[in-house]
């Protein structure tokens, strides 16, 4: 049995990462989507409230687990027994980061493989960066996040 975590910070979860979730669920046993504390990110959800929104948008896939977690990525992924890291990469930009990442991790945890996968044309274009900022300005992401974080962010931003 093979288990993939896909980590991130999730802030919010975007319909790009539920699309790599997807697909990352046909190709893995076990996929763990491991929500990072990153308090250094200053995140606009709270560690609670990103898990939430995950397992809502996700919840009918079966193979799924959502967790928070803090600390080294390859520590905790050799507590999960997980063999495999899911990474987006949208950009070459991020293929030279997560290159990085992959040699370090693998270097911390010789057993960890890193799979890069690359986003559908039709998400793209999606950053939870761009997402929360096109919400603080109260335009409509609908077409960006499911309704659940949709709801979310208009509650985090009311005027």
């Amino acid at each position: 049995m093979v288990t993939a975590i896909y980590p991130g910070t999730f802030d919010p979860i975007t319909n790009g990462h539920i699309d790599l979730i997807r697909r990352s669920a046909k190709l893995f046993d076990k996929v763990i989507i491991s929500i990072a504390m990153s308090s250094r990110k200053q995140p606009l959800f709270t560690l609670e409230e990103r898990v939430e929104l995950v397992k809502s948008s996700v919840s009918d896939l079966t193979n799924i687990e959502v967790e928070g977690f803090e600390g080294l990525l390859a520590d905790y992924a050799q507590q999960k027994n997980a063999t495999v890291l899911i990474r987006g990469v949208r950009a070459v930009a991020d293929f030279e980061y997560e290159y990085q990442l992959a040699t370090v991790n693998r270097k911390l945890n010789a057993e960890l493989e890193s799979v890069l996968l690359t986003p559908s044309s039709e998400t793209s274009h999606i950053s939870s960066t761009i997402v929360r900022d096109v919400a603080a300005h109260y335009g409509d992401v609908s077409a960006f996040v499911p309704d659940v974080v949709k709801q979310a962010l208009i509650n985090k931003f009311k005027k």
